[in-house]
């Protein structure tokens, strides 16, 4: 029986996702903008046959706190996602390129432009992360005081998707013929207007840029609310799993492939990856050592100001060693919900708040183990139905990056339950995604 093999996105930042990373002795002064440092690493990764490249995004700097928030410079320092990944576009063959661009501030038009762009210079691997953004350091950015109530963004955001895919479909494939002779660049009848009028976007007109290799690039979306878990069943194609425990991953994956059905989408069109992390070592006590040292790296109360983030509460004014009050969650949450409900049912456990800000990791899990047990894990968790993959927030580079590529995945392979090349050179069909008809081409 052949074993389903596992899928495997890299959610890439400069140094690494741990707290502590930047601060490592071979973490690199400046990588954030340096983009041959990010080509070096995509290299890696294509070694390594990952199926992804994602680079997360928010259109704001903190302007605030700045005493702690230097201290985790993440989101403080970067470049632009679009024009990291062309630049990764020229320089690899075969891992997709994912990009992060938020629904809640860019229009229709410039979405589907760049990432048709992208399309066509990575010659079919790009995806695009649909976001409606979870912080108003954004909404400022742009005019706004806060971000518009959650359920408004998502509204926003499922009829940003429509236009943008309407716009990727203006021309039909094989539209642009270049024929000299009677002096027909394209095909008028193959070109479709773009006519739309909504609650949010009035638009007429067209893409001006031929269909890409992949009709639309690849669609990425994040959403644990039930808003988002809606929009995921209609549009995503890979969708970042929620859920700590096996029990609750199963869930969420059951509950969002159930919710295809009614918008005609097959299940195996959807990949959902887990959240995963792991330090590796010789021995688990190696494994162990190395991870308390990366914890050793990070002050207390940056970890107390993540959680405040995801909170949206004040909570830097408490005891470390004592009960978080339960009147300092609140009520709702207008940002991340599934972290906002990871940190509230910690507080409603009687954990103190040291606990809490050194345990908390977005719900991703982090394993600290052998080569051997680590791929023991990612094969029995794909099996058990939680997940299709992982969206993986490597730790730090290279280091963790090279323990993946260099010890776990071989054993993977060897097992059969991971890809020893790449099947295409298109992002779509690397995951065994179908390349959709353009809406307005005959059948």
């Amino acid at each position: 029986m052949t074993k389903k093999k596992i899928v495997l996105s890299c959610l890439f930042q400069a140094n690494g996702y741990h707290k502590g990373a930047w601060r490592t002795p071979e973490a690199e002064a400046g990588a954030d903008t340096d983009i041959d440092h990010y080509i070096r690493m995509a290299k890696r990764l294509e070694e390594g046959l990952f199926d992804v490249f994602f680079l997360a995004d928010t259109p704001a700097t903190r302007t605030e706190n700045l005493e702690i928030w230097t201290k985790s410079p993440i989101y403080q320092n970067g470049l632009e996602p679009i024009t990291v990944l062309t630049a990764l576009a020229m320089n690899t063959k075969y891992i997709g390129l994912g990009g992060t661009m938020s629904t809640s501030f860019f229009e229709p038009f410039n979405i589907a432009r760049q990432f048709a762009a992208l399309d066509h210079i990575s010659k079919g691997r790009a995806a695009w992360n649909v976001v409606t953004s979870a912080n108003d350091y954004a909404a400022r950015n742009f005019g706004l005081d806060r971000l518009p109530p959650h359920g408004e963004r998502y509204e926003k955001a499922k009829e940003c998707v429509e236009v943008v895919k309407a716009y990727w479909d203006t021309w039909e494939d094989g539209a642009f013929i270049f024929d000299k002779e009677n002096a027909m660049q394209f095909d008028p009848k193959k070109y479709h207007v773009v006519d739309h009028e909504g609650k949010f976007f009035k638009v007429y007109g067209g893409l001006n840029v031929a269909r890409s290799p992949q009709g639309h690039p690849v669609i990425i979306q994040a959403g644990a609310s039930d808003a988002g878990k809606e929009l995921a069943a209609e549009t995503a194609e890979i969708v970042f799993g929620t859920g700590s425990g096996m029990q609750a991953a199963k869930a969420f994956y059951d509950d969002l492939k159930g919710r295809m059905a009614k918008y005609g989408r097959d299940t195996s069109q959807l990949n959902i990856l887990s959240g995963f992390d792991a330090v590796i070592g010789d021995t688990e006590k190696e494994a162990e050592e190395k991870f308390e040292y990366l914890q050793s790296l990070v002050p207390v109360e940056l970890s107390v100001m993540y959680l405040c983030m995801d909170l949206e509460a004040k909570l830097l004014d408490l005891p470390l060693d004592e009960p978080v009050p339960l009147d300092r969650i609140p009520k709702v949450s207008n940002n991340h919900t599934v972290y906002f409900n990871q940190i509230a049912e910690l507080i409603r456990e009687g954990k103190t708040l040291r606990e809490i800000a050194t345990s908390y990791r977005r719900g991703n899990r982090v394993m600290r183990g052998t080569a051997e047990q680590v791929a023991d894990f990612m094969e029995n968790w794909v099996a058990a139905g939680c997940g299709d993959g992982f969206m993986m927030p490597i730790g730090y580079y290279p280091g963790n990056l090279d323990d993946y590529v260099d010890k776990v995945i071989p054993i993977l392979q060897e097992r059969g339950s991971y890809k020893t090349e790449y099947a295409s050179t298109t992002l779509r069909e690397n995951l065994g995604l179908i390349r959709p008809k353009n809406r307005y081409a005959a059948d």
